[in-house]
């Protein structure tokens, strides 16, 4: 398997470095992920976003049930000049990680790497002591285990993924592909994210939580898709929308909405709104508008006031600072407008728009 795969691109300083570290009894799948979001080449974008090896304890590393044995990959020590380190992950939750392994998960993060596990790679980043006061995820099927043999984690069992600043976990196997997402937006923002998640053929993001996929009864009459309604609201986010009226365009009550929100996606139909319209504010700020009245009426999200405050929930960043790190390069003060975007979030009943006769301001 090739190492080192973005050299070619067009970045104009060094890439950020990811590198994978494979132990034995690695899953294959997290690997993929791995594999998948940091480690292709994305000529569609027309850069390399990142720089991306693998490497390994020892020359041959056998895989999860003996699947295959990885060979070709870098020694342990290419973990040191990482930005970003991924643990391994082991179905064999109750084995010890191996010391070498450990103490290269505890270098990385003594010199500030940025610390990432997929699934059971929570135990990796447990048993190298890096989480203890920490918030985490893991699978469920391992939580109670987790909580008896890691006190100190702050498990939280209830979610996809858990962004603890310089340390980031995954619930589970699919669970990684949203936090390679998330990290990706992180990174470069949501236009970038988006691009990735097409080519992966993958939500960008995925509300809810791990508690859909906990073991349980199965109903007895399956739930209709909320894929048409969800479409046909995507198209819509500038425009009020209620529940109410989602409720009505399916045909459904508004409880019975709510459940299959709840039961498809984790998360209630205004929460979702609420997060497609900020979606679409950080794809028109990437995208040149600087305006902020108008970045606020065009994603439904109706106030300048209102936008600032949902930003910097979902973002931690402030609208200036967004484009500071996220807008087009060298974008001149009065960029122009925006077009229409594809999949738009609408208005939330009761928000003000711009004052007519008013001139939009500057994003402050």
């Amino acid at each position: 398997m090739a190492q080192g795969s973005s050299q070619a691109g067009v970045s104009t300083g060094p890439l950020h470095r990811v590198v994978v570290i494979v132990d034995r009894n690695s899953n294959p799948f997290e690997l993929g992920c791995a594999i998948e979001v940091f480690g292709l080449r994305r000529p569609e974008l027309g850069r390399e976003l990142y720089d991306f090896a693998l490497c390994s304890p020892e020359p041959g590393t056998l895989m999860r049930d003996g699947f295959f044995t990885l060979t070709g990959v870098a020694g342990l020590d290419a973990a040191d000049s990482a930005d970003t380190v991924i643990v391994p992950n082991r179905p064999d939750t109750d084995t010890p990680r191996r010391p070498a392994v450990l103490d290269a998960v505890r270098r990385a993060h003594a010199r500030g790497a940025r610390l990432v596990g997929f699934c059971s790679g929570a135990f990796t980043l447990a048993e190298a002591g890096v989480l203890d006061g920490r918030r985490a995820t893991a699978h469920w099927q391992w939580a109670g285990s987790f909580r008896a043999r890691f006190p100190a984690v702050r498990l939280e069992p209830d979610v996809l993924f858990v962004d603890d600043g310089d340390i980031l976990t995954a619930a589970g196997s699919a669970a990684a592909l949203d936090l390679g997402l998330h990290i990706v937006r992180k990174d470069f923002g949501a236009e970038i994210a988006n691009s990735v998640s097409r080519r992966l053929v993958f939500a960008a993001h995925r509300d809810g939580g791990q508690r859909q996929f906990v073991e349980r009864p199965v109903p007895e009459t399956r739930d209709a898709s909320l894929a048409p309604l969800l479409a046909w609201a995507q198209e819509r986010l500038d425009e009020p929308l209620t529940v109410a009226g989602l409720a009505a365009r399916a045909g459904l009550s508004p409880a019975t909405l709510h459940r299959r929100f709840r039961a498809q996606l984790g998360t209630t139909p205004l929460a979702w709104l609420t997060g497609e319209r900020v979606a679409l504010a950080c794809r028109l700020i990437e995208r040149g508008e600087e305006r902020l009245e108008v970045v606020a009426r065009r994603s439904g999200l109706g106030t300048a006031a209102n936008l600032r405050a949902r930003l910097r929930r979902e973002t931690g960043l402030s609208p200036s600072d967004y484009r500071r790190r996220f807008g087009p390069a060298g974008a001149p003060a009065s960029a122009g407008r925006v077009g229409t975007v594809p999949g738009r979030v609408r208005t939330v009943p009761g928000q003000v728009g711009t004052v007519p006769g008013q001139a939009p301001s500057a994003i402050p």
